[in-house]
């Protein structure tokens, strides 16, 4: 007879509850470097793909702005904000917008319609993989703001980013250095928001 231990499929990870019940977001104007270096980079955008998937769709995509890529997209941003007639203040603060943390990733919702999985699902799964890019940043040692604002639903801003019909912005996850300690926020009480079947 084998001594051997049966495998357990199950890992329990203390440290993962304690992560999740800290994680907050930062504001992107409050963030500074160091950003996430290229192999962290890799790690959150790999822990983001690891989302809940019906169908093995892979209804999103990534574009990742550092560096000269958060310059290029503000001048996007500036030039589609003067041509609608803004103020020079307001085209040089969205000039300036992508600069403010040293990282920004766009999710890309890429959800296809007749199919089987229904889009609301493929929808949703967009959702889970920017979180999932919030808990790896914050499991790095980072902080991390999932914004959509006004650019992720402007029609030109889209098409200059390479948007496909149908394809929608989830988000910009913004992901940087802390420059000020967060402020814990007000939690539901979760015997106002649960109930029992």
């Amino acid at each position: 007879m084998s001594s051997e231990k049966p495998k357990s499929f199950n890992h329990p990870a203390p440290g993962t509850i304690a992560l999740l019940l800290s994680r907050r977001s930062g504001s992107a104007k409050a963030m500074g470097k160091p950003g996430p270096s290229a192999e962290q980079l890799q790690q959150i955008l790999a822990a983001g793909a690891r989302v809940p998937d019906h169908g093995k769709l892979f209804p999103w995509r990534f574009i990742v702005f550092e560096g000269k890529g958060r310059q290029r997209m503000g001048d996007i941003l500036a030039s589609v904000m003067e041509a609608q007639g803004e103020r020079p203040k307001q085209v040089e603060e969205e000039r300036e917008r992508f600069l403010r943390a040293p990282v920004v990733i766009g999710v890309v919702s890429s959800a296809r319609e007749q199919i089987k999985i229904p889009v609301w699902e493929q929808e949703l799964s967009a959702g889970a993989v920017c979180q999932n890019l919030l808990i790896a940043a914050h499991a790095l040692g980072f902080v991390a703001n999932w914004l959509t604002e006004w650019y992720a639903y402007d029609p030109k801003v889209k098409e200059k980013l390479g948007l496909k019909p149908g394809e929608r912005m989830a988000g910009f996850v913004y992901v940087g250095t802390a420059k000020e300690e967060l402020e814990e926020r007000l939690r539901p009480q979760l015997d106002k928001i649960v109930s029992y079947f």
